[in-house]
């Protein structure tokens, strides 16, 4: 009778079979309440931004408990087996390659407008009339600032492998200040920026990709929070701390888009990046017959959509 309730209570798998949790509907639920209370904001209703804060409010607290039940299962618990472990590393590592492809979508929509500008974009880039960022100043200090989180976040997973406590606790603090740092200075360029997001192609690009990469630093910011307060909980181990593993990994996905971000995106169109990429770019961004041009010898044969663009760009610079 024994053998039997022990074999009837003893797991013959290593892998976890999640329990019953009302954490997944509760957060889609906030979720569509923060998407359609944000709608009615923008579009100006009543009561829009008081069902913005409850929605916002909703969707911190059910993702608390939801991630207060993992940390349980994990830790206290014993569900995170490796092989559990192997496969939370997986979907982690797909949820960073669709990040990426996201990335690259909004990327791929700036360049495509700012290496062959349209007649109706004057066939220049930036269009008339936007005065861009001067990529040398916060834009640049806050690359700095994120890559330099970077080192002490590893400086801190690092410590963690050799035991050294004090080591992660001081290197997670330093990043997460660096971190709210650098989310300042961003809202900083966002209130003094000389466009605006309904200036044209230049201003949706710009504020799609800096303002969805400032979303990712603040999710970015809080797992490392979390990882923070549970060191200090003694949570994670030098062999277990998969979560954290995590967090890093996403916080230097983070650092790679904001490497990119500052010369992709404020430095097209500015005269000082002009000069440093030396006459023959400057050319380009200051004549747009140049970079006409340019354009049609480089990219017409691998573009063939280009040439209506090519013939309607003959007569306007031959008129």
């Amino acid at each position: 009778m024994t053998t039997k309730f022990m074999n009837r209570s003893v797991q013959a798998h290593p892998f976890h079979l999640v329990e019953a949790s009302p954490w997944p509907i509760a957060v889609s639920f906030s979720l569509l309440v923060v998407t359609l209370s944000g709608v009615m904001t923008f579009q100006g209703y009543s009561n829009g931004l008081f069902l913005l804060t409850l929605g916002f409010i909703s969707l911190v607290s059910t993702m608390t408990l939801w991630f207060k039940d993992i940390s349980r299962e994990g830790t206290f618990q014993g569900h995170h087996t490796f092989a559990v472990q192997k496969g939370l590393s997986l979907g982690f590592v797909l949820f960073v390659i669709s990040e990426i492809f996201f990335f690259i979508s909004i990327f791929w929509a700036f360049f495509h407008s700012s290496l062959a500008p349209t007649v109706e974009l004057g066939a220049h880039w930036p269009p008339a009339g936007i005065e861009t960022l001067n990529p040398w100043e916060v834009p640049l200090l806050n690359t700095v600032i994120l890559l330099s989180s970077g080192a002490t976040v590893t400086y801190a997973h690092h410590s963690l492998i050799q035991g050294n406590r004090a080591g992660v606790i001081y290197g997670l603090i330093a990043t997460v200040a660096l971190a709210a740092v650098f989310t300042g200075f961003q809202a900083f360029e966002y209130y003094n920026a000389p466009f605006t997001f309904s200036d044209g192609v230049y201003g949706s690009t710009f504020y799609m990709a800096t303002g969805f990469h400032g979303i990712h630093v603040i999710v970015g910011t809080i797992f490392l929070t979390v990882g923070l307060f549970r060191v200090l909980s003694y949570h994670l181990t030098d062999h277990h701390h998969l979560g954290f593993e995590q967090a890093i990994l996403y916080w230097h996905f983070v650092d790679v888009v904001c490497s990119l971000g500052p010369g992709a995106l404020r430095a097209p169109g500015s005269k000082e990046w002009a000069r440093f990429a030396g006459p023959s770019l400057d050319l380009l961004l200051a004549s747009p017959k140049a970079a006409f041009i340019a354009i049609q010898e480089v990219r017409e044969p691998w573009f063939p959509r280009l040439n209506r663009f090519n013939s309607i760009g003959r007569k306007v610079f031959e008129d």
